[in-house]
């Protein structure tokens, strides 16, 4: 038996989520023992500078001694994510009319105000000249 059947036959039921970039599988596998266990895979795809590109993966292997816990620590976390910041997304990549702002070290300005701040006129310069 060559090492596709063996993982066909290890694999008892399988989920996928596809979250951008990343992928998620969630497979039930089966030990040596017949008992069962959870592996939850992140890939994620990373494009090369010449268009051609690969995947990284990391794999959590979760036993069923760990599923209570795991199961009330992770709703714990979740919980308190959205009890804090709620369930919208608040990040750059998931809004379009999001607005990156500018930080200077002695206040806080956006983009807008730097940009409010800027002189009237200003000097073309032909680096010909130079």
């Amino acid at each position: 038996m060559n090492n596709n059947d063996m993982m066909e036959k290890e694999e008892i039921f399988s989920k996928v989520l596809r979250a951008g970039r990343r992928t998620y599988f969630f497979d039930v596998r089966s030990t040596k023992a017949g008992d069962y266990y959870l592996t939850i895979t992140e890939s994620k795809k990373f494009t090369n500078d010449d268009g051609s590109y690969h995947y990284k993966k990391h794999k959590i292997y979760l036993y069923k001694e760990d599923f209570s816990e795991f199961n009330s620590i992770l709703a714990e976390m979740t919980d308190y994510i959205i009890q804090e910041k709620g369930d919208e997304v608040i990040s750059e990549r998931h809004q379009k009319d999001f607005k990156k702002e500018f930080v200077n070290n002695d206040d806080s300005e956006s983009t807008d105000d730097v940009a409010s701040k800027a002189p009237e006129s200003f000097t073309d310069i032909d680096f010909d000249d130079i």
